[in-house]
């Protein structure tokens, strides 16, 4: 079945559990996710803070707030509250009255509990360390800690009460850290839109909380991976540009004829940007890859048009006739070009197993690009190569 219909029935049918988290992923995506940001999420809000009740109250304040925005899915805080602790107060001047020291009531409570080393059996070259601790066979509670009898040096046994008082509390059940601060995660699923969109929606909204003082946030997650692959796609593509006109340069000896190679570059992205649309597909790292992919295909069909051109216009032709018989004679090529990669990506852009996020877009911007850059090269190419001709020989 279709991953998404899947997960709308599960989180259907749990919805009603009160008290239950639910988050989907999967095996290795939640591996990478932990590795590369140390949460398993989409969006990572990171809370910081030295208080911890400060920190808690923060990410409740922000969990609230992002589940009320469109596409929230999944929006939850893991658990930071809820273990159960014994706490053991001892009363220096009571045990003090009795002869007690700190450490010998410490040593009991410690007995009772973990247990403790009084020494060492020696079975070979094997050594075993003897400890005395209580019976595992019941549990621990306050109440029976309290009433445990400790003998005094006069041989007098009194509670453990006399001189401990014990109490159960609530704490945390795990504390996270981050580069040596302390967090708690707010962490939430996007379904139905664009990450990037629902992560500036969010940071909008979370901007208007009063927060504690002393809390700061910061932003990570799936979105933080795809604005780290995002800012190297900033870097890489003017560079692969600059290599690109150099080659066309190099091959085409012009530098208007490779500035006019390049200009069909747009072609082929509008092409890719009315699929996205269409489909109901986002620019994502994937899109964005198809869209490098179609700076390939546009600027092959237009070096075999071009090339093609000038062969014609050394062997003396007339320019209409250059630009008539040179498109006709290319259609050919650049069609089957174009149709083998558009009809070999069109199963991609059905794909819903595992890696299909990353499949469906990349195929359906290049199926669209090539589409527009091959109809819009056959026409739009040779008229601007006509009138480049005129112009320079005139």
């Amino acid at each position: 079945p279709d991953p998404d219909w899947l997960r709308d029935q599960i989180r259907h049918v749990l919805k009603d559990f009160p008290g239950l988290t639910v988050a989907f992923t999967q095996p290795i995506q939640m591996r990478v996710d932990e590795m590369l940001t140390g949460v398993r999420g989409d969006l990572a809000i990171k809370v910081f803070g030295d208080d911890s009740a400060a920190i808690n109250t923060a990410a409740r304040q922000i969990r609230a707030t992002v589940a009320g925005i469109d596409g929230a899915a999944e929006v939850y805080v893991p658990a930071p509250e809820g273990q159960r602790y014994l706490v053991f107060d001892i009363d220096r001047l009571a045990a003090g009255r009795l002869g007690l020291s700190v450490a010998s009531v410490a040593d009991v409570l410690r007995a009772q509990l973990e247990g403790m080393r009084v020494g060492t059996v020696y079975r070979g070259d094997q050594r075993q360390p003897l400890m005395i601790r209580a019976s595992h066979d019941r549990a621990v509670s306050a109440e029976q800690l309290s009433a445990t009898l400790i003998t005094l040096e006069d041989g007098r046994r009194i509670p453990l009460s006399s001189v401990v008082s014990a109490q159960e509390i609530d704490g945390p059940v795990v504390i996270s850290r981050d580069q040596g601060s302390r967090l708690v995660p707010v962490i939430a699923n996007v379904t139905g839109r664009d990450l990037v969109g629902f992560v500036e929606e969010a940071q909008a909204a979370v901007a208007t909380l009063d927060l504690p003082v002393g809390v700061y946030l910061e932003w990570g997650g799936e979105f933080e991976n795809q604005q780290r692959a995002s800012a190297r796609l900033l870097a890489v593509v003017p560079l692969t540009l600059a290599l690109v006109f150099l080659i066309l340069f190099v091959t085409l000896g012009s530098v208007p004829q490779a500035l006019l190679v390049l200009g069909m570059i747009p072609l082929a992205l509008v092409g890719g940007v009315f699929a996205l649309a269409l489909t109901g597909e986002y620019l994502s790292v994937p899109a964005s890859v198809g869209f490098i992919a179609l700076l390939g295909i546009a600027v092959m069909n237009g070096v075999v048009l071009i090339t093609h051109f000038n062969h014609l216009v050394i062997r003396g032709n007339p320019i209409d006739r250059v630009v008539r018989e040179g498109s006709l004679r290319r259609l050919r090529p650049v069609l089957t070009t174009a149709s083998i990669t558009a009809v070999g990506l069109v199963p991609l852009t059905f794909a819903s197993g595992p890696g299909a996020e990353v499949q469906r877009p990349l195929a359906i911007v290049v199926i669209g690009g090539v589409i527009t850059s091959t109809l819009l090269t056959l026409v739009v190419l040779p008229v601007l190569y006509r009138w480049l001709h005129i112009r320079s020989a005139s």
